[in-house]
């Protein structure tokens, strides 16, 4: 009996993708449907033959229509065009249907899988629609361009409390928050406050936080020290994927990407397009993304029995070329797909078997409600594009061409370096430059102050390419200080 005729079947979106994801994907289907998987599958094609059709992002139209009305998508590896005006297809999937949480197993199978890190086992629950991948850059000078980096209050309690919560709901013990908050007080700094108040409604799991420099130091010497991690996204993308290859090989990762609404469920790596076609490439990485799509959709039993058969493949010494030890020899990624279909009803001897709760995924956490604060303005931050390296000489004209002004000049920094007053002669400058204009008292700064001041810098015959309010919540600063203040 095929999978769309089990009874009961699920709807699927699945698409083969570029590189070895054709291959990689017909030996997951095929073990799939061996199982007794229970879905009904519809096909849809992303991609390369997409992104050649015009369509900059790689999917289209018909594609999207699938996508939402089965909210459950199989994803092999895809290649993007290289140069400029083409989109990252992933990261459009991901903010377009609210895929907040990405979720990777790392985990050692040693000594089936060589590894020097035989007892790793870990979760990283990364951030996947805010920060520096929020995609929004500016070329704003000649010499420098922008990446915004954004974070919130409610992404940042969202994927806490899903991290807490898998971690709860898999038996883990301990839960490692990283961030750079040592250096991005406001942004990393958001991430970590809301880890600490969150943690506090987990008493029963322990909770830690590490700088992510020396966090990922560790994760890369010590990964048994660590049970389930949590992280903004850039930091997310990096470690899993440094925690997958210590762990044994990047090609044996799966990943689930979950949202209110819908899920997707892939491989960690690329599409590899120098090994399509030559039946080598391991189908491993998508197979284990395919059995976390089988639990999240309830079908637990056959999530078990897939995974225990792959475990039981690996026991056999069954391997494709890239985890193959010395003195095995590999096979094809046909051959490791039937070999895994073989055992299908075995349990593994050695490595530990995996059991599924038997209930879907979780639901999405909800995000506390809190009231608005009091918002104020102290001044604003004006981005200039000036040619001339003299910090001096700007002060001089800014301060000229503002004489009389609600909002006096305070400050002036390079590449977030203050220059003026009492710089460095040695500081390297660029042509981009913080201007840093505040009202007398605190909180006094209106936004006809603003206006007021762009208008005299442009009569002045100075270029200003962006700003930046700085405000108050209740009475809290919302911007940083410069050196000096």
């Amino acid at each position: 009996m095929k999978m769309s005729d089990q009874p009961g079947a699920v709807p699927v979106t699945v698409a083969r993708g570029d590189g070895i994801g054709p291959e990689i994907m017909e030996a997951t289907l095929r073990v799939l449907d061996a199982a007794g998987a229970r879905l009904a599958v519809e096909e849809i094609q992303i991609g390369e033959a997409v992104y050649g059709r015009g369509h900059t992002a790689g999917i289209d139209a018909q594609a999207w229509e699938s996508l939402r009305r089965t909210r459950v998508f199989l994803k092999a590896p895809i290649t993007t065009p290289q140069g400029g005006g083409f989109k990252s297809l992933n990261v459009t999937i991901r903010k377009s249907l609210g895929l907040f949480a990405n979720v990777r197993p790392c985990v050692a199978y040693a000594p089936f899988v060589p590894t020097r890190h035989p007892k790793m086992d870990v979760l990283i629950v990364r951030e996947n629609e805010e920060d520096l991948y929020a995609g929004i850059e500016h070329r704003q000078t000649d010499e420098v361009t922008q990446c915004l980096k954004l974070i919130s209050r409610p992404g940042c309690e969202r994927i806490v409390r899903y991290a807490f919560d898998q971690a709860r709901r898999l038996g883990r013990s301990k839960v490692t928050c990283l961030t750079k908050d040592n250096i991005m007080k406001l942004t990393d700094g958001l991430f970590h406050r809301v880890f600490d108040e969150v943690s506090r409604d987990f008493p029963d799991l322990a909770a830690e936080h590490l700088i992510v420099d020396i966090g990922t130091a560790r994760l890369a010497d010590t990964p048994e020290a660590f049970d389930v991690i949590v992280t903004p996204n850039l930091y997310g993308d990096v470690l899993s994927d440094v925690a997958a290859q210590i762990a044994g090989s990047v090609g044996l990762a799966g990943s689930a990407n979950i949202g209110e609404q819908a899920a997707m469920f892939e491989a960690i790596h690329g599409s590899a397009p120098p090994l399509a076609g030559r039946d080598v490439a391991n189908p491993s990485g998508l197979l284990l993304g395919a059995v976390m799509m089988l639990a999240h959709i309830g079908q637990a039993d056959v999530a078990e029995r897939v995974h225990n058969a792959w475990l039981t493949t690996l026991e056999a010494g069954v391997a494709t070329a890239d985890i193959a030890g010395p003195g095995t020899e590999p096979v094809g990624t046909r051959a490791f797909a039937d070999a895994v279909i073989d055992r299908l009803g075995q349990r593994p001897a050695a490595l530990p078997p995996v059991t599924y709760p038997a209930v879907p995924q979780q639901p999405v956490p909800t995000v506390t409600a809190r009231p608005a604060p009091v918002k104020t303005m102290d001044g604003v931050d004006v981005f200039l594009h000036h040619d001339d390296r003299d910090p001096a000489a700007l002060a001089a004209l800014l301060r000229t061409a503002a004489a009389g002004a609600p909002l006096e000049l305070q400050m002036i920094t390079n590449r977030g370096v203050k220059v003026w007053p009492d710089g460095l002669p040695e500081t390297f400058c660029t042509d981009h430059w913080r201007v840093r204009f505040r009202s007398a008292r605190p909180g006094a700064a209106r936004r006809g102050d603003v206006v007021d001041l762009l208008d005299r810098l442009d009569r002045a015959g100075l270029d200003f390419v962006k700003t930046e309010g700085l405000y108050r919540f209740d009475d809290e600063l919302g911007y940083s200080l410069g050196q000096g203040q």
